[in-house]
């Protein structure tokens, strides 16, 4: 028996995380139903168990919700160019729910100006209550539905429930002016929170529009008729024609594909590059600030912008599965993740809503019974227990917390920086210590020149600023280089990639012909022959055992040594020529990112390394570390990591997301430095895409601004509860004015929870 397969659907409809419990309740109270989540801020549905699709959509369109079609886009003009009055009234009309709510807003103006706002005109006439009344079923019909809906489908006391019984109890008092504006300001907040949500959730789901929809392919001509019959030709691909170029949909191209960018396009799939060399703009995926070179066998993101040169690519990701798919996806996932900040929001309003409903009935009965106190009127006691359901509407305190955390992840994706949960973002925010990886994460990972010296050095004597400076512009010293290239040209030893590397950032010309008979020197170097002279480029202790040369170049290579750098020393004809450093260099923005951290007050940054002492101190000294532990083992890193959670109690690590996979996963938050990679995907708790360390700073600051958001957002939500709660029990409040007020402050707290898509990386 086959186990069902799990049932993913996307939600419409909700305008806020009251609607997603009503809708997760209702599903899973279906028969057959295992487990069941709904992601608010994805609008996802996840359902397992033996229960057909039909089911869940029948319950979830019962509810009062729609379902979007597979592979349809979502009917929302949030995007628009056009100013947000314009894009609110065009959401507005989306919805027949919303639409409804936009009708009423018309119908309950009269009654509001003469009633409410200029009772002293004395402009009083039946038709205005009517129109009040008409606005009151208009808009608060789908309000009235949907509180039905979840108390009789999924057993719940939700805040439409609440709308309902104050504005039925104003008809019933006689404040049918008041019980319209009630239901009008409700369902217009309501729309409010949707559109606001929609905007969020737009944001990351926008990333799929900067890859094209086709793509140029190129494909052999197929059964040529032009050249049928010729040369033996019987169909299939013209020998005669070659490739041609076709535009399909990206839907179209399969694994294998080859596909033609042209200078300036973007570039349609995921892939490698087959031919062509080009610099690609790969911000809108990785967030990398400057163009990456690309030439053959190179990976390719969908969506990155290709520079001058034209590329062949061959297509290795269908389209549903490249980068970005990946990371929409996973940040998708991640807002699923709930911060402990949003899951005690979530358990508190679960028990609110029941208890304001217990405490209104108490406040209408209690005083008129023993105080023996007005029940009917204006200010009587029923009135104000009315009043106290409109205030205490937990709308915007529910709200206030997922559209932060949803507006900073998605704002951190935009800018190459994958946070996999709300959870991750409220840690991030408390990390009072961060340990780095050397290798791959303060330095480059790769092995490059520092330093050239040749024997007869024009520089030699000269002021310099730093021992370790290669020497640049000098005749012996590039001559030096010119010759170890030749040597190590068709080496693809680490070390010999460096003075190649080297010799093409000097502008050496590289198409001469390469050393004549290389032979390796296991473990010791490397000899060949230079327009006819016997080169070796070998190591120090090669040099000891064959080549004569003086103290100083021995004292001077062990300082480089003691530095970190791995010297290679280069003799012709057995003489002694000089030196060449190479070593693992220092990312450039490494010492700036960690003054920025502690100037951010980041307590403490921690090397740990399993490279030599010597080597982690000088990385350490350039960084800007005080704190350095080398010549550690995976476990023993782990070990460090632990202790320093007991120091400091909120600790991340930063490392490459491979090998570090065990600190990183023992850390409080483990931070990958990714390079757009799959591994840095999968690996840690946030990974930086464009493997640029200065994205931790922002994302340090992006998750503290995030929290201050959610905190003053809730504090500002809870005191205007408090507020007019106050107000009303001493009969200084209206009804109107109270549910106006809670629309305004769920409104204000969604937009300051908004501004967190504009923070600036």
């Amino acid at each position: 028996m086959s186990t069902p397969q799990p049932i993913k659907l996307r939600i419409t409809g909700m305008d806020c995380a009251d609607c997603a419990k009503t809708v997760q309740r209702g599903v899973s109270s279906l028969p057959g139903v295992q487990q069941c989540t709904l992601n608010f801020g994805a609008a996802l549905l996840h359902v397992e168990g033996d229960v057909a699709p039909d089911e869940v959509v029948a319950r979830v369109r019962q509810l009062g919700y729609g379902v979007q079609e597979e592979g349809a886009q979502p009917a929302t003009t949030v995007a628009s160019t056009d100013n947000a009055v314009i894009s609110f009234g065009r959401f507005l009309l989306q919805r027949r729910a919303t639409t409804q709510a936009l009708i009423g807003a018309i119908l309950i103006l009269p009654g509001l100006l003469f009633n409410e706002l200029l009772p002293m005109l004395n402009l009083s006439s039946p038709l205005l209550d009517v129109a009040s009344l008409l606005a009151l079923v208009v808009a608060g019909a789908p309000v009235a539905q949907s509180a039905w809906r979840t108390l009789r489908l999924s057993r719940q006391i939700n805040m439409n429930l609440l709308m309902v019984i104050a504005a039925v109890g104003a008809v019933v008092i006689g404040a049918v002016t008041e019980a319209g504006l009630v239901m009008v300001l409700f369902a217009i907040g309501e729309a409010l929170e949707g559109y606001t949500m929609e905007r969020a959730r737009h944001s990351i789901q926008a990333l799929m529009e900067v890859a094209p929809q086709e793509a140029t392919v190129l494909r052999p001509c197929m059964d040529c008729r032009a050249h049928l019959g010729r040369d033996g030709y019987t169909g299939g691909p013209c020998p005669f024609c070659g490739v041609e170029e076709v535009t399909v949909p990206v839907a179209q191209l399969q694994i294998g594909d080859a596909i033609l960018v042209k200078p300036g396009e973007r570039i349609a799939m995921d892939g490698r590059v087959l031919t062509g060399a080009s610099l690609v703009n790969q911000a809108p995926i990785t967030g990398e600030s400057t163009p990456v070179a690309k030439t053959k066998d190179a990976e390719i993101f969908a969506g990155s912008i290709n520079g001058e040169g034209a590329l062949e690519i061959e297509v290795t990701h269908l389209a549903a599965d490249n980068m970005i798919s990946r990371i929409i996806a996973l940040v998708e996932e991640a807002q699923a993740r709930k911060a402990p900040v949003e899951r005690f929001v979530d358990r508190f309003a679960q028990w609110y809503t029941p208890l304001v409903v217990g405490i209104a009935l108490l406040i209408a009965a209690l005083p008129p019974l023993i105080l023996q106190q007005s029940f009917w009127g204006d200010q009587g006691w029923l009135y104000r227990a009315l009043t106290l359901l409109v205030v205490a509407c937990p709308c915007a305190l529910v709200i206030s917390t997922p559209v932060s955390i949803i507006s900073a992840i998605s704002n951190a994706a935009r800018n190459g920086v994958l946070i996999k949960g709300g959870v991750y973002l409220e840690l991030l925010a408390k990390v009072r210590a961060i340990a780095f990886d050397k290798t791959g994460t303060l330095t480059e990972g790769q092995p490059s020149v520092v330093k050239v010296k040749a024997v007869n050095c024009e520089q030699l004597g000269l002021a310099q600023t730093n021992s370790e400076d290669a020497c640049f512009g000098c005749a012996p010293c590039n001559d030096l280089l010119a010759a170890a290239t030749l040597l190590e040209r068709r080496s693809e030893h680490p070390l010999a990639r460096a003075v190649v590397n080297a010799a093409a950032q000097r502008g050496f010309a590289l198409d001469s012909a390469p050393a004549q008979n290389v032979v390796a020197l296991v473990g010791q170097g490397v000899r060949g022959e230079v327009d006819g002279h016997q080169m070796v480029l070998g190591s120090h202790a090669y040099f000891d055992a064959q080549v004569p040369h003086a103290a100083p170049v021995c004292q001077e290579i062990g300082d480089m040594a003691d530095r970190g750098c791995t010297s290679m020393l280069l003799s012709e004809d057995g003489r002694y020529r000089g030196y060449i450093a190479v070593a693992d260099a220092i990312r450039q923005d490494s010492q700036p990112v960690l003054a920025e951290l502690h100037a951010l007050g980041l307590e403490a940054s921690v090397l740990l390394t399993g490279d030599n002492r010597a080597t982690a101190a000088a990385i350490a000294q350039q960084a800007g570390i005080r704190d350095v532990r080398a010549e550690l083992l995976p476990g023993q890193k782990v070990d460090a990591v632990k202790e320093l959670l007991r120091q400091y109690e909120m600790v991340a690590m930063v490392g490459d997301g491979i090998n570090d996979a065990p600190a990183l996963a023992a850390a409080s938050v483990g931070i990958a430095m990714g390079a757009g990679s799959a591994q840095a995907l999968e690996t840690a708790d946030v990974a930086l895409m464009g493997n640029e360390l200065r994205k931790l700073p922002y994302a340090l600051r992006l998750a503290r601004a995030a929290m201050r958001t959610i905190r003053a957002n809730m504090a500002f939500a809870v005191g205007v509860k408090l507020l007019f709660l106050v107000l009303v029990l001493f009969g200084l409040g209206n009804m109107w004015l109270a549910v106006l007020a809670d629309v305004g402050a769920s409104l204000l707290v969604t937009l300051n929870g908004t501004r967190l898509l504009r923070f600036g990386a």
